[in-house]
């Protein structure tokens, strides 16, 4: 994540979480940000990265739960920016059942023959 993100190990803290659920994985990601930011420009840039991945859902105005992206496909994605501007928390949950080797397999060749991505995973 660093690498991707352009952070140092001091900015981000990356926390996975161990629950009592049979399927799941629900991470939350703790961020601090050079330039004050505000909840409206971390949804466009959340928005802008993601917009061609239909199977990415982005959360503006709450945080996911893994109630709603169990038995999908989807990656729940949802952030809340700290009044200070300089600090967020990002919550993730996806199916790991579902949204593991086997799904990205068939994401895959439906991008290689050139259909819609979410062929068959919807």
């Amino acid at each position: 994540m660093l690498e991707q993100l352009g952070l140092t190990a001091e900015q981000i803290q990356f926390t996975p979480h161990l629950l009592p659920i049979p399927r799941g994985i629900l991470s939350t990601i703790y961020l601090r940000f050079r330039e004050p930011q505000t909840q409206a420009s971390v949804a466009q840039v959340y928005h802008s990265f993601f917009a061609g991945s239909p199977m990415v859902r982005i959360y503006d105005h709450a945080l996911p739960q893994i109630q709603y992206s169990v038995h999908t496909n989807y990656a729940d994605v949802g952030f809340q920016v700290a009044a200070d501007g300089h600090r967020a928390i990002v919550v993730s949950c996806l199916d790991n059942l579902l949204k593991g080797a086997s799904s990205q397999a068939v994401q895959n060749l439906n991008i290689m023959l050139g259909y819609s991505e979410a062929e068959g995973l919807e």
